[in-house]
């Protein structure tokens, strides 16, 4: 592979890694500012058109850390470090699914407890689902970033 094409690749890797590390990060403020300043039906609704429109972008932009990371890496030989980098971005593929249809799954649950607001049950089913979406954040995040020391020890 040429200079120019592993710089151009390098460049995009950067910029995919960079917007969803940071879409990450953004979406963690943006949801500790929300859930103190939005009231419950419009925080819902915020975060549904929310997760609409960053799911479009993340997605694309780990997409392109994907494929430009794979790409840089073509011909080199396995080793310990490329096979955990592949295994870690197939968890965080995997994880990601998980939490994308757990999210839909809150939304729909919390429209519902706004509708039945003495429903305990329900209330005990939100709470649950909230532990299990900031644990799902958790390993997105941290998935994200082994994989991303990972990618800059293959590249050193």
């Amino acid at each position: 592979m040429s200079d120019v094409t592993t710089a151009t690749l390098t460049g995009f890797l950067i910029f995919g890694a960079s917007v969803w590390v940071g879409g990450l990060i953004a979406i963690a403020i943006v949801a500790r500012v929300a859930t103190g300043a939005l009231e419950p039906p419009v925080r819902v609704a915020f975060f549904r058109d929310l997760g609409r429109v960053y799911g479009i972008a993340g997605t694309a932009a780990l997409a392109l850390a994907y494929g430009t990371g794979a790409a840089l890496l073509v011909g080199r030989a396995w080793s310990g470090p490329l096979i955990a980098a592949v295994v870690i971005a197939a968890l965080l593929a995997a994880t990601l699914a998980v939490g994308v249809a757990q999210a839909r799954r809150m939304t729909r649950l919390r429209r519902r407890s706004l509708e039945l607001l003495d429903d305990v049950a329900l209330a005990g089913s939100v709470r649950r689902g909230s532990a299990v979406a900031h644990a799902l954040r958790a390993c997105i995040a941290v998935l994200s970033l082994a994989l991303m020391a990972l990618g800059i020890a293959l590249g050193a």
